[in-house]
Order: structure tokens, then C-alpha cells, then sequence
């Protein structure tokens, strides 16, 4: 076993003694968890090089707790915050799958609907919405996972048939809607001429440009976790990244989408189950536009990103519970080394640390 990895095997292993010390010591127990959780989020922070770190623990009606490490800004010695403006990557592919399941709400999308009725040049036409959403292909019961971001990007299409407005406007709409004030529809949007994508309006161009200029900055880490300041960010925004936001704007949406404020909770219960099984008959690993899997008795439903070397992000549910962990990084450290893209979230240290700490 690498020194890296034995290093998060104690980490972990601290984290399952601070949970039976926790359960002996009631007196100030959620307090001791959210101290123990930041414990255990900078040591992983410093172990894997991430230079900033910002985490949010979301409840069923209200953010529980939030916290920045490290720096947002390493030269200027900028502290990473909740509210720092990061790349989210493929978190983005979550509000792009609540908008087509709200249109599916309103009877306005059949997910069953081949890709084709909206982009004739799709190059999987016959392809459904559903089979898109959940990353599937073949026919019930024996489909076929693989997960590719970028093959969702033809849902703007019909997110775009459904809404009236563009793909990205649509998105810009409910971040409106859910005042995420620190979050942006693309690090391009004021370069797009209007009535391309209807925005950037004159209003909008104000808050979008603050919101821009106080990003993180994103880092490359070296082998000896030395951070050089990287060009390998999105540079544009599309159904499955480009999403400008910070962990607490990101858990606005998390708040409202498990309140049914986003799509009905019949919708997002469907959404987060398995799409199906696959030629054993096994579940398949993701749903909707999220991956689903069990935890113990626990439902686990989550997403992460990862930009090419410079950003990371992820938020892990336990709808049962009502709680949410969401993280964001300007580093590709929350997702490096532990193929998430195979549909387990538990070889995150990151993750394992909150489901340790929530699921007693």
C-alpha cells in the first residue's frame, strides 16, 4: 500500500474512533462533529495538496454548517470561503438534470423521446432523454453504464424546446430564482453577445463580472505537492460543466431541489433510484443525472466533477436523513486517483469521512 493511501487509511480510521468517542460523550455531540469533521477535511486537504477547500453540510431546511481551508488565492495569501466562486464541473450536469425533469413535470418532455426530435446532427439519435440522463445505453432489463459527461451535452436541446430560452439561460433563470448570488452560467458570459443566449443583460453584467473576478484560482499539484497556477479550467458552459458557484450557493440548490421547490419530490425520488439493471441484474450505479448506492442501510446519492487539473467538486446526499455534504476544491484533489466515474463514491476518503461521522 502507498505511504498516500496509508496516511488516508488512518485518517479514516480516526475518523471511526471520533464517532464511538462521540456516542460516549453526548454533551455538545453535533458541535463535536462538525469540529471532527473539520478536522479530518484539512488533513485530507493537506495529505492529497488541495490548496483550497470549501465544505457545507446541508440539512433538510437550512445549511448546518460551512467552512473554507486553505487558500482560494496562494500567492496573495487569499482564505479559501463558502462563498468563493469555483469551477464546478460536473456538478453542472445536476441543474441540467433538474431542468429537464421539470419539464418532464410539466408534461412539456417525455424522457422516453428520442435525442433526434430535438438535435437532428446527434450522433447517438436514437438515444433517449432517459437513457442520456442516466448515462445508459442498450434495452431493459440488461442496459450498459459507462459514464460521459459530455454525452449529455445535447440535452441543452431540449431543455431549450421545452423552456423557450436557451440552455444557459434557463440555468442563469434558476440561479436567479434560488438568489445564488456567487454564481455564474459559464466563466465566458461576458463574452456572449446577446440575443445569442438572451444574456448577459445590462443588469446582470455587474454581479457576473464581481462574481468572475473573485474566483479561485486554479492549481496543478505535483507529485511533491508543489501548486503551479494551471490553464486547464472550463471555458464555457454546456449541459454537463461550465457551472460557476460556491458550496454555499451550490447548497441553495440542494435545499430547494430536496424541498420540491425544483421538481416534484415523486420526480426526484424516481430520479434517485438505479435506471435500471444491467445483463446480471445487478442496479445500475447512477439514476437520473446522479449516482445512487447503498451505504449500509443508507441510500447514497451523489455527483462529483473534475476539470482537466485544476478544479474538483462533489456533493454526497443521504435523502433519508435530509443531509447533504457539498465540496469544492481548486485543485483536481477530490476526485483524483479514486475513479468515481465507476460508481463508487466510497473510495473518496472525503466521502467516507462524512458518511462515517452521519450514517451512526
Amino acid at each position: 500500500m502507498s505511504g498516500f493511501f496509508q496516511s488516508m487509511r488512518r485518517v479514516l480510521i480516526a475518523a471511526l474512533a471520533g464517532v464511538l468517542l462521540l456516542a460516549t460523550a453526548p454533551m455538545q455531540a453535533e458541535d463535536l462533529v462538525y469540529a471532527r469533521l473539520a478536522d479530518y477535511l484539512e488533513a485530507l486537504r493537506t495529505q492529497t495538496g488541495i490548496p483550497g477547500l470549501a465544505a457545507a453540510i446541508v440539512g433538510r431546511s437550512d445549511v448546518l454548517w460551512e467552512r473554507g481551508f486553505g487558500y482560494q488565492d496562494v500567492a496573495r495569501a487569499l482564505p479559501m470561503r463558502p462563498d468563493t466562486p469555483s469551477h464546478f464541473d460536473g456538478l453542472t450536469q445536476t441543474l441540467t438534470a433538474a431542468a429537464v425533469l421539470r419539464c418532464a413535470d410539466d408534461n412539456r418532455l417525455d424522457l422516453d423521446t428520442p435525442i433526434a426530435a430535438y438535435r437532428k446532427d446527434a450522433t447517438e439519435p436514437g438515444a433517449t432523454l432517459r437513457q442520456l440522463l442516466g448515462h445508459t445505453s442498450g434495452s431493459a432489463p440488461a442496459l450498459s453504464f459507462a459514464y460521459r459527461p459530455e454525452r449529455t451535452d445535447v440535452l441543452a436541446a431540449p431543455v431549450k424546446a421545452c423552456a423557450g430560452d436557451s440552455h444557459r439561460e434557463t440555468i442563469a433563470n434558476l440561479l436567479e430564482q434560488l438568489a445564488m448570488a456567487n454564481s455564474v452560467p459559464g466563466p465566458d458570459i461576458l463574452t456572449i453577445t446577446p440575443p445569442a443566449e438572451g444574456i448577459p443583460t445590462d443588469e446582470e453584467r455587474p454581479r457576473y463580472a464581481d462574481v468572475l473576478d473573485r474566483m479561485a484560482t486554479a492549481y496543478a499539484v505535483d507529485s511533491a505537492k508543489r501548486v503551479y497556477q494551471t490553464p486547464f479550467a472550463a471555458s464555457t458552459f454546456t449541459a454537463s460543466t461550465g457551472l460557476i458557484s460556491s458550496v454555499h450557493d451550490y447548497a441553495q440548490f440542494d435545499l430547494a431541489l430536496r424541498n420540491g421547490m425544483v421538481v416534484s419530490p415523486d420526480t426526484l425520488a424516481a430520479a434517485w433510484r438505479p435506471s435500471g439493471t444491467d445483463a446480471a441484474g445487478r442496479p445500475l450505479p447512477y439514476g437520473l443525472g446522479w449516482f445512487v448506492q447503498s451505504y449500509n442501510s443508507d441510500t447514497v446519492v451523489w455527483q462529483f466533477g473534475a476539470g482537466e487539473n485544476g478544479s474538483s467538486s462533489m456533493v454526497v446526499t443521504l435523502p433519508a436523513r435530509g443531509i447533504s455534504m457539498v465540496l469544492v476544491a481548486n485543485s483536481n484533489g477530490l476526485a483524483r486517483s479514486f475513479q468515481l466515474d465507476k460508481g463508487d463514491v466510497t473510495t473518496s476518503p472525503f466521502a467516507r469521512i462524512f458518511l462515517s461521522l452521519f450514517t451512526r
